[in-house]
């Protein structure tokens, strides 16, 4: 088969699209002939040489695909060659063929097509995961999204919003931001122009933000703790503005808050496995519905992958970039 390598740590001219040995789906695992991937933050940081994947997982890029399954492993039940189903990996999204334990697949929902599928596994299981498993957002409460636009913003906005939350998103400039609120967003921070713990005070009578689900990191660490609501969980996903950062504890305690840090890529297959079997339970209805939807910014050939890490890396989208086989 072909898949995207990285010979080399780099640029995205680092990533080559080049003939690799077919993978073969182990005990408890299926084979799925890939339709489309989607490109993540995580992809990025890999192809750069400072995320390497799990011990056995796939060398390749790609933490999501769509497709078709080719050939079922031992062990596995439920699942059949020629379903269509999309998934969440470790690995090897960015291939022709990728093998992927059974508990990471996921059905097509029902009336999308098999290559916006692909946008789906990684923003729904993380969001799901941080948002409402760990830091149980409630009804009525407020949810902070930083990076609003981007596809882990999207798919926040709107699960927030099924559920009966406020939500409130940092996006850079108007354009983004009008976007954010055609989602569902209530209130509109732009990082460039506004500071966002002024902005969440205003709106909410000085509360605060019940979660915040945070993509920076370090650089806003201290902030997201000014701009919580008392009894008020962090929930860090990213670190892109750097890993270390000083924080007052007594500014955590006065607020009795909660600061939680989780990825996706490194955890127990059960505890993935347990994740997806949430996201079908509870988000897939949603998706199938119409009220949730995937946010694909644009779809490109899997062989100009280096463009698309090169649009992702810009934040020059809203949503996915989806690339296709």
């Amino acid at each position: 088969m072909r898949a995207i390598t990285v010979p080399e740590p780099g640029g995205p001219e680092a990533l080559v699209w080049a003939e690799v040995p077919d993978p073969q789906p182990a005990e408890g695992e299926v084979l799925i002939e890939v339709a489309a991937s989607a490109v993540n933050r995580a992809d990025l940081l890999q192809r750069q040489g400072f995320y390497d994947p799990p011990p056995g997982s796939s060398p390749y890029p790609g933490l999501e695909c769509s497709g078709r399954i080719i050939e079922v492993g031992p062990g596995v039940h439920g699942w059949a060659v020629g379903d269509e189903v999309c998934a969440l990996l470790a690995g090897g999204g960015y291939a022709e063929k990728v093998a992927v334990p059974a508990g990471q697949v996921l059905p097509v929902p029902a009336g999308l097509d098999l290559v916006t599928a692909a946008a789906l596994p990684e923003v729904t299981c993380t969001v799901w995961s941080n948002v409402f498993m760990i830091a149980h957002l409630r009804p009525g409460e407020t949810l902070l999204v930083h990076g609003g636009a981007s596809g882990i913003g999207t798919m926040a906005i709107q699960l927030a919003k099924a559920v009966g939350a406020r939500v409130a998103v940092t996006a850079g400039g108007p354009e983004k931001l009008a976007r954010c609120a055609e989602l569902g967003a209530d209130i509109l921070i732009d990082y460039r122009e506004q500071d966002f713990v002024q902005e969440i005070r205003k709106a909410t009578d000085s509360k605060g933000a019940d979660v915040i689900l945070d993509i920076i990191g370090a650089k806003y660490l201290q902030r997201n703790v000014k701009a919580l609501a008392v009894s008020g969980r962090l929930a860090i996903i990213g670190l892109q503005g750097g890993v270390k950062a000083e924080l007052n504890l007594a500014a955590l305690m006065a607020k009795r808050a909660a600061i939680t840090g989780a990825g996706l890529r490194a955890r127990p297959l059960s505890e993935k496995a347990a994740i997806v079997a949430a996201v079908r339970e509870h988000v897939w209805p949603l998706i199938s519905n119409g009220q949730v939807r995937a946010i694909v910014d644009r779809t490109l050939p899997m062989a100009d992958a280096a463009e698309a890490h090169r649009v992702v890396d810009a934040s020059a989208h809203v949503g996915k970039v989806v690339l296709t086989v």
